[in-house]
Formats: structure tokens, C-alpha cells, sequence
């Protein structure tokens, strides 16, 4: 039986604007409170303004209040094992840990998980930025 995260984000890429690539990407995201939110990949002509599939259901999770994810599946229409570039992890990363479980759909019953922290070593964080603006501010080199 397919995962139903991954259902969903297949039924999500059903809905791409895709005029460009026609590379259909769908996304469920579950929060820690169980609600899912899903998301498509929707492009414009410039490229540089299309959505990732993954940051629109975030962008849906996150306007409705919340910060902490448990787990996304993102799927294509290729059921090519396809994972989130890297701004998409690096927007998970900002309200999800290193642990956050990735599920990317090779069609059929076949799925490849990951844990963010896998996907993205050494993301840049609040602490990072912290740690860096005390060095300077102490007069060290960042």
C-alpha cells in the first residue's frame, strides 16, 4: 500500500502550472499536530519567480499558524525519486530539525526517505547567524 503522504503529494502535482518544464512536482507537508497541507509546482516565464512545490505547502502551513513540521512527501510526475533542491531544505530547515523525514516517491510502492539533516549538513540557522554576529561583534573574524 503507497504511503498516504505520498498519495497526497501525488494528487497535489495533478494541479501544476507547468507551461515551461512540464515538470509536474507535487508536495504533502504533516505538521506536528498531524494537519497536512499540499502543494504544487507553479511556474512563471522568468523562471526566477516560480514556486517549488515544497515552499507552497509550507507557505500554507505557515500562514495558518504553524512552525514544526514532522515529515513531507514530494513526488513528480516522473516518479523519479525527485528531492528538494536546496532552497526548498534550506525553508524546511527553518522550522524543522535535522531529523525531519523526507519521503520522495520512485513510483509505485518504491520510496527513498532521507532525514533533512542528510539532505542539508551544516544548514545555516539562527545560530549560526548569531554565532557569527557575536565574533564580529567581539571583533573577531567571522
Amino acid at each position: 500500500m503507497t504511503d498516504e503522504l505520498v498519495e497526497r503529494a501525488r494528487e497535489a502535482l495533478e494541479d501544476a502550472y507547468v507551461p515551461y518544464s512540464e515538470y509536474r512536482v507535487g508536495a504533502a507537508l504533516r505538521t506536528a499536530d498531524g494537519s497536512e497541507y499540499v502543494g504544487c509546482n507553479i511556474e512563471n516565464a522568468n523562471y526566477s519567480n516560480s514556486l517549488h512545490a515544497e515552499e507552497v505547502a509550507i507557505a500554507a502551513a505557515v500562514q495558518d499558524g504553524h512552525r514544526e513540521f514532522e515529515r513531507i512527501a514530494v513526488s513528480s510526475g516522473a516518479r523519479d525519486g525527485v528531492t528538494p533542491c536546496g532552497m526548498c531544505r534550506q525553508t524546511l530547515a527553518e522550522f524543522a530539525g535535522a531529523d525531519l523525514e523526507i519521503v520522495c516517491d520512485e513510483g509505485g510502492e518504491e520510496t527513498t526517505a532521507y532525514t533533512l539533516g542528510e539532505l542539508l549538513p551544516n544548514t545555516i540557522s539562527l545560530e549560526t547567524l548569531s554565532a557569527a554576529e557575536k565574533q564580529r561583534s567581539s571583533g573577531g573574524e567571522p
